[in-house]
C-alpha cells in the first residue's frame, strides 16, 4: 500500500523541506502555491495610509505519494524542516492510496512512484 502525504507549510520553509526530502532519497513531489489561514486568522497591515486585513495568507502545499514503510520517515523530515515553533507552521495530512499508475508504461503500484 501507499500513503499520500500533503503538507501545508510556510513559503520560507520550502527549500528546507525539499532539501530534507532529498537527503532521505525522496525526489518526486508536487508543489502548489496556496492561500489560507488556520488559527492565526490573518493579520492587519497598513498600505498607503489605509488599514486592511489580510485574512488569506500565502502557503505552500507539497503533495507526494510514498510506500507505507517510508511514511513516518517522510513525515518526520517535513515536520523537522518546517517547524519554527510559532503559530502558522502548517499541517501534514495522510491519506491511503489504493493504486498508482505510471502513464508512460502502465506500471502499477509502488513501482510507479
Amino acid at each position: 500500500m501507499m500513503t499520500k502525504v500533503e503538507a501545508v507549510i510556510q513559503p520560507s520553509k520550502l527549500d528546507a523541506v525539499k532539501d530534507a526530502l532529498l537527503a532521505i532519497g525522496i525526489d518526486g513531489m508536487t508543489v502548489l502555491e496556496a492561500r489560507g489561514h488556520g488559527r492565526q486568522k490573518g493579520h492587519t497591515e497598513f498600505y498607503r495610509g489605509r488599514e486592511y486585513t489580510v485574512d488569506l495568507l500565502p502557503k505552500i502545499k507539497i503533495e507526494l505519494v510514498v510506500p507505507d514503510e517510508r511514511t513516518e520517515e517522510v513525515v518526520k523530515a517535513i515536520a523537522d524542516a518546517s517547524r519554527t515553533g510559532k503559530i502558522g507552521d502548517g499541517k501534514i495530512f495522510l491519506s491511503r492510496i489504493d493504486d498508482a499508475i505510471r502513464i508512460r508504461n502502465d506500471e502499477r503500484g509502488p513501482g510507479a512512484l
